[in-house]
C-alpha cells in the first residue's frame, strides 16, 4: 500500500501539465481574430439597428469573448463595420455589418446614440478605455482613406466622446499629421468635431479640456506653416460657424503676446534699454498684436516693479519706492494717454499695495509722485476715490487721499473760477 501511494505522487505534475495544454488549445480555438470577427458581426446583424439591443448585446458578449485582446477588432467593427487594413480601408473578402457608425444616417442625433454605446461599453468593461483611445488615434490618421460623409460622421462621435469624457483631447495629436494638414483633411474633420463638441458643452468647457493637455495654444497647427496666422485661423472657422473657436483662439494668442511683451521688457529693464527705445517696441507689438494701452500699462507697472528686491522695512520700501518709480515715470507716462489707462494705473497701484504689505502705507506717496511727473491727472484721481476704486485696502487708501482729494477739488474749483473771470 505504501509502495503504491508512493507510485501515485510523481504523475501530479503530469496531470496538471496536461489541464494545461488543454487550456492553451481552447483558448486558440476560441479567440481566433476571425472568429472573434464573425462572432461580433453576426451578432450585431441579428440585433439589427436598434442601439439598444446593441449595447446589451456587446455587454453581454464581453463574458464570452476576449475583448482584452482584440479591442482593436472590436472597435474597427462598431465603427467601420469590419477589420480596417492600413489607410482605413476594409478588405474586400471580409464580413462585414452594417450596424457601424460609418454605415449610419449623418446626423447628430444618430451620433449621440452612438455614443452612448460605446460609453456603456467603456463603463462596463474599463480595460478598453486604453485600447478604445488608441484606436481613436489610429482612426484620425486614417482619415484619407474614409469618404467625406465618414469623415464627418467620426469627428462628430468624437467631439461627443471629448464632451462626455469617455476621450481624452490629447487624441488630437493625431490631426497635426503632416499630410492630413497639408492637404486640408485636419482643419475640415476639427470643424464637425468642435461643432459637436461645443453644441455637448460650450467653448468654456473645451477650453479646459484643451489646456490640461497643453494643447489651447497649438490649434493654428491644423493649417500648413504658411497659413498658420490669428487672421487665416478666425476667418475659417468664424464662416464655418464656429465664432466662439475663432474668439477663444484669438485671446489665447493674445494671452501668449502679453506674456512675451513683458518678459521682453524685464529684459530690455535689467540692461538699462534707452526708454525711447523701449516705448518704440512696446507700441510696436501694441500695433502688431492689437494690444491696448490699459494693458499695456498693467504689464508695465508689473514689470517695473518685478526689477528691484524691495525692503522689507516698512519705513525704507516707501523711500525705495518713490526713489524707484521716478526713474520709470517717463516710461509710465507714455502709456497713460487716456483717462481709462490711468485708472487702470491707479486701480493696479492700489492692489500692489493691498497685495504687499510693507506698500499700504506708501499708497498715497506713490500717486502723488505721479501725479507731479503727469503720469496721473486730476479727473482720474478724483474718480478712482469717488467710486472707481477697489475694495481691496478701501477704508486706508481713501483715508491716505483725502487730504490729496481735497487739494485737487480746490486747485480745480480755482482753476475754474479763474477761468471764468478770465471770461
Amino acid at each position: 500500500r505504501v509502495s503504491f501511494m508512493n507510485n501515485q505522487k510523481p504523475q501530479k505534475p503530469t496531470l496538471s501539465g496536461q489541464r494545461f495544454k488543454t487550456r492553451k488549445r481552447d483558448e486558440k480555438e476560441r479567440f481566433d481574430p476571425t472568429q472573434f470577427q464573425d462572432c461580433i458581426i453576426q451578432g450585431l446583424t441579428e440585433t439589427g439597428t436598434d442601439l439598444e439591443a446593441v449595447a446589451k448585446f456587446l455587454d453581454a458578449s464581453g463574458a464570452k469573448l476576449d475583448y482584452r485582446r482584440y479591442a482593436e477588432t472590436l472597435f474597427d467593427i462598431l465603427v467601420a463595420g469590419g477589420m480596417l487594413a492600413p489607410g482605413g480601408t476594409l478588405a474586400d473578402d471580409t464580413t462585414r455589418t452594417n450596424v457601424c457608425v460609418f454605415a449610419a444616417q449623418e446626423d447628430l442625433e444618430t451620433m449621440q446614440a452612438f455614443a452612448q454605446v460605446f460609453n456603456k461599453l467603456i463603463r462596463r468593461y474599463k480595460y478598453l478605455e486604453k485600447g478604445f483611445e488608441d484606436e481613436v488615434k489610429k482612426l484620425l490618421l486614417f482619415l484619407k482613406g474614409f469618404s467625406e460623409s465618414e469623415r464627418n460622421k467620426l469627428a462628430m462621435l468624437t467631439g461627443i466622446l471629448l464632451a462626455n469624457g469617455t476621450l481624452n483631447a490629447s487624441i488630437l495629436n493625431s490631426l497635426y499629421n503632416e499630410n492630413l494638414v497639408k492637404e486640408g483633411v485636419s482643419a475640415a474633420f476639427a470643424v464637425k468635431l468642435f461643432k459637436s463638441w461645443i453644441n455637448e458643452k460650450d467653448i468654456n468647457a473645451v477650453a479646459v479640456s484643451l489646456r490640461k493637455v497643453n494643447m489651447d495654444n497649438r490649434l493654428m497647427e491644423l493649417f500648413p506653416a504658411n497659413k498658420q496666422s490669428v487672421e487665416h485661423f478666425s476667418k475659417y472657422f468664424t464662416e464655418a460657424g464656429l465664432k466662439e473657436l475663432s474668439e477663444y483662439v484669438r485671446n489665447q494668442q493674445s494671452i501668449g503676446a502679453r506674456k512675451e511683451l513683458q518678459k521682453e521688457l524685464q529684459e530690455q529693464m535689467s540692461r538699462g534699454d534707452p526708454f525711447k527705445d523701449i516705448i518704440l517696441y512696446v507700441k510696436e507689438e501694441m500695433k502688431k498684436n492689437n494690444i491696448s494701452e490699459q494693458t499695456v500699462v498693467a504689464i508695465i507697472w508689473s514689470s517695473v516693479m518685478s526689477t528691484v528686491e524691495w525692503n522689507k522695512k516698512e519705513e525704507l520700501v516707501a523711500e525705495q519706492a518713490i526713489k524707484h518709480l521716478k526713474q520709470y515715470s517717463p516710461l509710465l507716462a507714455a502709456f497713460t494717454t487716456q483717462g481709462q489707462s490711468e485708472l487702470t494705473l491707479l486701480l493696479k497701484i492700489q492692489e500692489y499695495c493691498y497685495d504687499n504689505i510693507h506698500f499700504m502705507k506708501a499708497f498715497q506717496k506713490i500717486v502723488v509722485l505721479f501725479y507731479k511727473a503727469e503720469v496721473l491727472s486730476e479727473e482720474p484721481i478724483l474718480k478712482w476715490y469717488k467710486d472707481a476704486h477697489l475694495a481691496k485696502g478701501k477704508s486706508v487708501f481713501l483715508e491716505q487721499m483725502k487730504k490729496f482729494v481735497e487739494w485737487l477739488k480746490n486747485a480745480e474749483e480755482e482753476s475754474e473760477s479763474e477761468a471764468e473771470e478770465g471770461d
